[in-house]
């Protein structure tokens, strides 16, 4: 997993791509590290150059809501295309994340 951060009008946007999978913990958690001192109101998580997710990858995205949540910032998934977006279905995050093409 790669990634680029980008901070704007109280967002942050975290372009995600390549293969996003339990190797990808301590990236992640660093990741996160990074971003929570913008004091964002809302995390963008933009998955489009993500061809691929785990269960893991999925619960490093469920680490994203519960950081988000202790600082009263919303974080948005965009751009699920694929493989990624059947995960995304099958483990109902439209309940869980704010799901946007």
């Amino acid at each position: 997993m790669n990634y680029k951060t980008e901070t704007a009008d109280g967002t942050t946007k975290v372009e995600l791509s390549g293969r996003f999978t339990f190797g990808d913990h301590s990236s992640f958690r660093k990741l996160i590290e990074e971003i929570r001192p913008h004091g964002s109101d809302t995390y963008v998580l933009d998955v489009a150059g993500v061809e691929f997710i785990d269960s893991a990858g999925l619960g490093m995205l469920l680490l994203a809501r519960d950081e988000g949540e202790k600082t009263n910032t919303s974080v948005v998934i965009r751009g699920a295309q694929g493989q990624v977006k059947r995960m995304l279905e099958v483990a109902r995050f439209d309940t869980l994340f704010k799901l946007e093409d």
